[in-house]
């Protein structure tokens, strides 16, 4: 269980990176700007790129339009980010 909690965190981890990276390098939009303009909650937006919160997948969607991203472009970064050998379920 300890193991799949680090993952998680390793995981929600380079997820917010992503997105304040690509906020703020991409968009030049503030946490507040991006926020409002794709009906995403700012406390939420703030605590995703902190790596504090788990959100929706329909979430996640709209957050890579709003960076401008495919949803696959997204997942894209987010893969090479954790790297080929990251896995939630070990064997």
């Amino acid at each position: 269980m300890q193991q799949n909690n680090k993952k998680l965190l390793q995981f929600k981890n380079a997820l917010g990176e992503i997105v304040k990276e690509l906020r703020t390098f991409k968009t030049n939009l503030s946490i507040n700007k991006l926020a409002l303009g794709y009906d995403i909650g700012r406390g939420n937006l703030s605590k995703i790129e902190k790596g504090c919160f788990d959100y929706r997948m329909s979430t996640a969607w709209k957050l890579s339009e709003a960076l401008g991203l495919k949803f696959s472009e997204f997942s894209k970064i987010l893969e090479e980010k954790l790297g080929e050998d990251f896995t939630f379920i070990d064997e």
